[in-house]
């Protein structure tokens, strides 16, 4: 009988091109990953690795049969989950901090009440999920919506504002044009330091050398200093909603810019009919509609 196990050790060997990774990504040793090779190399009677002293490689008969092997897990994997998806209950979803607190979090309440019988566990980080290797259902990357193997559904498109703290406006007063807000610092999320850049260029102030305050990892952090009353910030509208009703945050000029980018749902294309995906979907499309 074909040993299945075989075929998921040889594949995350081939994919890492290393027994230590593997036996990492696995949870079991480096010799427990090298018999299992080997037990498939005898079965198919092939070699599959050319090793080498601290480095693998795959053989040319590997490199044929990995593609086959991949799609069958994938197979595997994907007949499993719709078994179980209708008996799990928690729908678990990958995202930005920013797009966490600043736009979902604020809205699941009415989740909750449609649906009082299911979970949603939500984990927040700037890296891109691999659906492939976690228990992921669906995630929210930020770019331009096309990812290989994805189906993306846009939520927020980017539509950058300057803005600032209530007690900043007090201490300076309110800047007499756009220009003004050079002259404090100009806050930013490091990943997209040209914001400003552009945002000054589409008002008619285009500048060569900005001089830029401090830069944070993500919009969260660059938000809580705005607060603080460091600078000024500058951010998309859509992420701000909460601040904006509550009087944290203030827009000194109303005058936004639509970026290139955009905030989408996204989920693995194998997966489209599955119920949890479906369910989260169409309620979070549902609320894009009516917020619109």
């Amino acid at each position: 009988m074909l040993p299945l196990n075989a075929l998921r050790v040889f594949e995350a060997a081939a994919r890492h091109l290393s027994f230590n990774l593997a036996a990492k990504e696995l949870h079991v040793t480096a010799s427990a990953v090298s018999h299992q090779i080997k037990l498939l190399e005898a079965y198919l009677g092939i070699k599959l690795f050319h090793r080498q002293t601290r480095q693998v490689s795959l053989t040319p008969e590997a490199e044929t049969y990995l593609p086959g092997v991949r799609l069958g897990l994938e197979q595997i994997s994907e007949a499993t989950r719709r078994v179980m998806s209708r008996q799990d209950t928690t729908i678990r979803i990958n995202l930005a901090p920013a797009i966490a607190g600043g736009w979902l979090i604020p809205r699941l309440y009415d989740f909750y009440e449609k649906y009082p019988d299911i979970d949603i566990e939500i984990t927040t980080s700037m890296r891109l999920v691999d659906f492939s290797h976690s228990d992921v259902d669906l995630a929210v990357r930020f770019g331009k919506g096309y990812w290989k193997g994805l189906n993306s559904h846009l939520l927020i498109p980017e539509e950058l504002i300057p803005v600032c703290s209530p007690k900043l406006m007090a201490q300076v007063g309110h800047p007499d044009s756009p220009e003004g807000l050079l002259k404090l610092p100009l806050l930013h999320v490091k990943p997209k330091a040209t914001d400003w850049q552009e945002w000054f260029e589409a008002v008619g102030i285009p500048q060569k050398i900005l001089k830029m305050g401090a830069g944070f990892q993500n919009s969260p952090l660059m938000l809580d200093a705005v607060e603080a009353g460091l600078g000024y910030g500058i951010v998309s509208r859509h992420l701000i909603e909460q601040e904006l009703v509550t009087g944290r945050i203030v827009i000194p000029f109303d005058i936004s810019i639509t970026g290139s980018n955009g905030y989408f749902l996204v989920y693995p294309e194998s997966r489209e009919n599955d119920y949890k995906i479906k369910l989260f979907r169409d309620w979070v499309l549902e609320q894009i509609k009516n917020s619109a």
